[in-house]
């Protein structure tokens, strides 16, 4: 698929606010600081256009970026980011989970997940929250770069025998480096993939 526009259309808090119409979405979640912003502009092929910080939880707002004039990329807020308040971390939540159960246009959601770390508890509980639900999902391993191919490998070997003692089998599973762009054709090529699959 090659990307020949990518632009920002709208920041929000309401899923009743996202944009109307039926251009299919795909969101992007992930742990705090697992490197979302970086894949999108990666993806895109656009530097700026999500904003990237070294600091974890900048993400506080459901952000809609229109592809093509065909599709949108949704950067969804990081979960699980202790520093932030008790009464700050459950308002993400309500507005996350309401997003994903209440966006019909929402087509699928790509669960980031760093591959420098072990399996953790919060990754795990909330992909087993999205297969209770039937959220349509894949996940996406990022940082591919920064262990090395090996270490990332076993790492991303662990999750998977990790989900596999609760599934019987995985959703889609993408390894992605957004320094190298390693991942970006396979991605692009889904995305390609299920819009064909939505206009017949």
């Amino acid at each position: 698929m090659k990307i020949k526009t990518a632009e920002f259309v709208i920041s929000n808090s309401d899923v009743a606010k996202c944009p109307e119409g039926d251009k299919p979405e795909y969101a992007f979640i992930g742990r705090s600081n697992v490197g979302k912003s970086s894949l999108i502009n990666m993806l895109t092929g656009r530097n700026g256009l999500a904003k990237t910080s070294a600091t974890p939880g900048k993400t506080l707002l459901i952000n809609h970026f229109i592809v093509n004039n065909e599709w949108y990329i949704v950067d969804l807020p990081g979960y699980g980011y202790a520093s932030r308040g008790k009464e700050t971390r459950e308002q993400l939540a309500k507005m996350i989970k309401s997003y994903i159960m209440r966006r019909e246009q929402m087509v699928n959601l790509f669960v980031l997940v760093d591959s420098r770390h072990k399996p953790q508890k919060i990754d795990i509980e909330f992909i087993t929250w999205l297969g209770e639900n039937g959220v349509p999902f894949s996940i996406v391993f990022t940082k591919l770069d920064k262990l090395g191919n090996t270490a990332g490998l076993r790492n991303i070997e662990e999750y998977k025998q990790a989900l596999l003692e609760k599934w019987e089998e995985l959703p889609p599973v993408f390894v992605t480096s957004s320094v190298d762009g390693r991942g970006r054709e396979e991605l692009l090529g889904y995305i390609e993939q299920i819009n064909a699959t939505l206009k017949k």
